[in-house]
């Protein structure tokens, strides 16, 4: 039994036909699938949490965008006896570009039905929450801030946010360690660890991550002027983020973010958290996830 969780909130003519659609590829193949559509903000890691509960066996197959696999992902009791999937139909699907798993809402539920669940990474903090793509805090989190507060709906909501973070940006100091090495200090732009290649709807942060490396990508970047900001904003375009010249980029498999003054904001598949600290260890293998 397929258990397909979708975004059920304002739920218009093309999401239905879209659900339909889906549904018909499973009757199809003689697969039995089962719909669950949400309603409020944290549903789905309900709905997850029932269908798995005392560590119960559920294929779970997460229908929406980065958001929606981030509450599925976290809604599991038991990671290792699960299988996941995703249909990406939602606003920002960056997980599902870097990965290549088809737009098409009826590719991609034939391509889960036709492939086996590969062993994937995750990332996972130290109070319990898990990321499948990044996690991190900074400028991230201003982008984040003012693309949730534009009225554009579009994915390109994401870049003119960049652009207005850029402008309004105040750099905060921090240090930060990872596998057990020296702290570092930094009076940074953004720390952020991942699993995928890019946040923010196709900045491409982390050029050279894998989801099953054993690795989480780390980049800081330190202090930068404005002007020389501009400059970066193109490498992170063009995925050449490592190569500024102020960011430090290492594979970890842990890392520990420490805040000078209070905890800040993190982002994680760009759901936003407070009071959450950013120490975080990859989870290598332990999630069977479907892909192309």
């Amino acid at each position: 039994m397929y258990h397909v969780i979708a975004n059920g909130g304002n739920l218009d003519r093309k999401k239905t036909k879209q659900i339909e659609a889906v549904k018909a590829v499973f009757e199809r193949a003689g697969k039995q699938v089962e719909f669950h559509l949400t309603d409020r903000q944290g549903h789905a890691a309900e709905i997850v949490k029932e269908l798995t509960k005392g560590g119960k066996y559920a294929d779970i197959i997460a229908m929406g965008g980065d958001g929606t696999l981030h509450e599925v992902l976290n809604g599991i009791e038991n990671v290792e006896n699960c299988t996941l999937g995703l249909i990406p139909v939602g606003t920002g699907n960056d997980f599902a570009d870097a990965n290549k798993i088809p737009s098409n809402p009826v590719t991609a539920a034939e391509k889960i039905i036709e492939n086996q669940a590969k062993p994937i990474d995750f990332i996972e903090l130290s109070n319990g929450l898990r990321s499948i793509n990044a996690v991190g805090t900074g400028i991230d989190v201003e982008v984040l801030k003012f693309a949730y507060s534009s009225k554009n709906k579009k994915r390109n909501k994401y870049f003119s946010a960049f652009l207005k973070a850029l402008r309004h940006f105040k750099f905060t100091s921090f240090k930060v360690s990872w596998d057990g090495g020296e702290e570092k200090a930094f009076n940074g732009m953004i720390a952020c660890v991942a699993n995928g290649t890019s946040f923010g709807g196709g900045i491409k942060l982390f050029p050279t991550a894998r989801i099953d490396d054993g690795y989480m990508d780390l980049i800081v970047v330190d202090y930068i002027s404005r002007i020389r900001m501009i400059i970066a904003f193109f490498k992170l375009v063009l995925g050449r983020a490592h190569k500024i010249k102020e960011a430090t980029y290492v594979k970890c498999k842990e890392v520990k973010f420490i805040p000078e003054n209070d905890i800040p904001t993190i982002q994680a598949e760009g759901e936003l958290y407070d009071n959450v600290p950013l120490e975080a260890h990859i989870v290598a293998g332990k999630l069977k996830f479907y892909l192309p």
